[in-house]
């Protein structure tokens, strides 16, 4: 595979050690919950509620969790503590599974007429530009002919971070530089990418405040230049989102997902921090697939997000 090493033990290792401090943040405190205790009562399920809470799954994710564990002891009459971590692997599992999001299937992309064209947005710091980057990378080494387009033209930082991301990745970057018309570097990138049969089209948009009103205008202009080449662009509206800032995560993706239809998420920097806990959150309440997790620095570890294997990886103790 040459960049890329797509082997499952790798992947599984690499999701392990990127959730690890969440991990034994949430596993000290869950530890704390069940000293001295045999059996799952209503003290332990308040502890618990805060234990989640505090390890960002969210308020409205927790509740479902905690409801769901009475109903077992209800109907059990008594849970030891010791099964405690089985029954929160099971129940929030389950919760997952019943919503209304697939797992999308790792890095292939829909067959469509022209190129896949993939608009990326984000406030600025959550990782766009390097998520954009390491997606054309996994593309490039499916053999996919990518095409960048640089339109987040209100920083330098992030044309040239994008640029850097071409040349070292092997694929395109179109950009017109700094202060230049977003709108227009997504008409020449789709442009070209329908003039070069390119097989997907990736457009980085202006990291700017996500509660900035003119955010939605700028999309809007940006969608509406872009179908005069591809009627159907875009096909993806992917919003990344820095997992390590927790609650406000949340608050960005409700803002964002009011400002445009966002399509799919990216949930970067996971590893950094112990608040790995939100992409359960987030991946339940809102009804739109979490498609890809950052879980460390190397390019393959920008995942493709399998609730099952996350739920799994979280829940596991080395």
């Amino acid at each position: 595979m040459g960049l890329l090493n797509f082997l499952s033990k790798d992947k599984k290792e690499s999701l392990d050690k990127g959730l690890e401090k969440s991990k034994e943040n949430f596993f000290n405190k869950l530890g704390k919950v069940v000293v001295g205790k045999s059996r799952v009562d209503d003290d332990v399920l308040d502890e618990l509620e805060e234990v989640l809470i505090t390890s960002d799954v969210g308020v409205d994710t927790t509740v479902k969790v905690i409801e769901r564990i009475e109903g077992r002891v209800a109907k059990d009459k008594y849970l030891n503590t010791s099964e405690l971590n089985v029954i929160l692997r099971e129940e929030i599992a389950s919760l997952l599974s019943e919503n209304n999001t697939e797992d999308l299937g790792g890095f292939g992309v829909p067959s469509v007429d022209g190129p896949y064209v993939i608009l990326v947005v984000g406030v600025n710091g959550v990782g766009k530009t390097t998520t954009i980057g390491k997606l054309a990378a996994q593309f490039k080494a499916l053999d996919k002919k990518v095409i960048l387009g640089a339109a987040d033209t209100f920083r330098a930082a992030a044309v040239d971070q994008l640029i850097m991301w071409g040349k070292r990745v092997g694929v395109e970057v179109v950009s017109k530089g700094m202060n230049t018309d977003p709108a227009s570097v997504a008409f020449e990138t789709v442009k070209r990418g329908v003039e070069e049969k390119a097989d997907i089209v990736i457009v980085d948009t202006a990291g700017r405040l996500h509660t900035k009103v003119n955010l939605m205008n700028e999309l809007s202009k940006i969608k509406k230049v872009i179908q005069r080449f591809v009627p159907e662009a875009p096909h993806e509206v992917l919003l990344v989102l820095d997992g390590s800032t927790g609650q406000n995560a949340f608050i960005q993706a409700q803002e964002f997902t009011k400002a445009t239809e966002v399509s799919a998420l990216a949930i970067t920097k996971l590893d950094g921090t112990a608040k790995g806990g939100v992409v359960i959150g987030i991946s339940d309440q809102f009804k739109i697939p979490v498609k890809y997790i950052g879980v460390g620095e190397r390019v393959e570890d920008l995942q493709a997000f399998n609730k099952t294997e996350f739920v799994d990886s979280f829940f596991s103790r080395n």
